[in-house]
């Protein structure tokens, strides 16, 4: 493994955890082409709770529209808060949400293994449960407990 095939595996596991996502209301014509965005989104405002949407903005490198409208769908999935900035009100602060809402425990519950097996070109159950065991192995190793692990 080298850096050009970690990043490659990386790219090959967002897309099929993309695939894996549940669709959200509204359809996914709403919703086309976001998820990404929203997600990283999601993962910096758990990792530096209470910033701005500017400053989610400079930390991802994505356009400051983007983030407002990510933080949007976030807020009105439950997923976080906001609340004003007290030292500009013009701003927001945002957070993760107290409380899990339906639509993160829905999307949270939802499986993997249609996606996976698409992306392996199988449907071997044993094959399907040995990669799901080595990604549990990476996940236990290289993501933080906050985020959709319990």
């Amino acid at each position: 493994m080298n850096g050009v095939d970690l990043f490659l595996l990386g790219r090959a596991l967002m897309k099929i955890g993309e695939e894996s996502l549940p669709e959200p209301p509204g359809g996914s014509a709403r919703y086309a082409g976001r998820t990404r965005t929203v997600l990283i989104v999601a993962s910096d405002v758990a990792a530096h709770p209470g910033g701005t949407v500017g400053e989610i903005a400079a930390r991802t490198g994505l356009p400051q529209s983007q983030v407002s409208a990510s933080v949007a769908r976030l807020k009105e999935a439950g997923s976080v808060r906001t609340a004003p900035d007290p030292a500009d009100r013009r701003r927001v602060r945002v957070s993760p949400a107290t409380e899990v809402s339906e639509r993160v425990a829905h999307v949270r519950a939802t499986g993997i293994d249609d996606a996976l097996a698409a992306a392996l070109g199988t449907g071997d159950p044993q094959q399907l449960r040995e990669v799901k065991q080595a990604l549990d192995v990476l996940a236990g190793h290289l993501l933080p407990t906050t985020t959709a692990r319990p």
